[in-house]
């Protein structure tokens, strides 16, 4: 499948608009208000997966569905990161779309081929270890979108420099399509204006940035999407 719709957010990520998209550090619906509160354009969960920045395990759909359905009542883009060794089953993600998921995204390295076949955009990230021939092979993904999820484990939380930037543009401009950077480093308002001309269509705000809390979300996301609108 191919013919994705065009939405809000794809428009805003095609647009130039560098809508801020938070990935909730765990799935509890006041840390995804507090973040739609402090100006989070999409927000990003996760299934079937180990988050190494924050030691969570993210369980199957079965388990993770009753919070997408609260989740799904506060009308906002919603996007998911589909797993790492198991993967949502052809039904899961039809279920996934009819709750008002738009977008998955997962490891290129982990993609399966039924998950192409879904109503979900696909948005596979690029690894610390990927190769050019994983972008080529991304780039031949019909209606494909990407993330650059390229930082070393090691320089998670570090400050953003010129050589994540240089990465960073040189995957924007080989790739041509929209591209989200995830904040494995300590993503701040400042670095808005420098990622926006690297290429990156998106800022991915997770942990690193967002803290775990409602009240460390609010004080982190509403400066970097001030930033982001500037």
């Amino acid at each position: 499948m191919s013919a994705y719709p065009e939405t809000k957010l794809t428009r805003a990520l095609r647009g130039g608009e560098f809508p801020v998209i938070v990935s909730l550090a765990r799935h509890d619906l006041d840390l995804a208000k507090a973040a739609v509160g402090a100006g989070a354009f999409a927000l990003k969960v996760h299934l079937n997966a180990y988050h190494r920045a924050t030691g969570t395990t993210f369980g199957s759909f079965a388990e993770e569905r009753p919070f997408y359905e609260k989740l799904a009542t506060l009308g906002m883009p919603l996007l998911v990161m589909a797993g790492q060794e198991q993967v949502p089953s052809a039904e899961e993600m039809d279920a996934l779309a009819d709750l008002g998921f738009e977008g998955f995204n997962i490891y290129f390295s982990d993609m399966q081929p039924h998950l192409l076949q879904s109503k979900l955009r696909p948005m596979p990230a690029l690894g610390e270890k990927s190769t050019d021939e994983d972008l080529k092979k991304i780039l031949e993904i019909p209606g494909v979108m990407m993330e650059a999820s390229v930082a070393a484990f090691a320089d998670y939380g570090k400050p953003l420099d010129e050589t994540d930037l240089a990465r960073y543009r040189d995957i924007t401009t080989r790739a041509g399509i929209p591209v989200i950077a995830p904040s494995q480093k300590r993503f701040t308002a400042a670095d808005m204006p420098k990622l926006k001309a690297a290429g990156i269509a998106a800022p991915l705000l997770g942990v690193i940035v967002t803290g775990t809390t409602p009240e460390s979300m609010e004080a982190a996301v509403r400066p970097i999407v001030e930033a982001a609108r500037a």
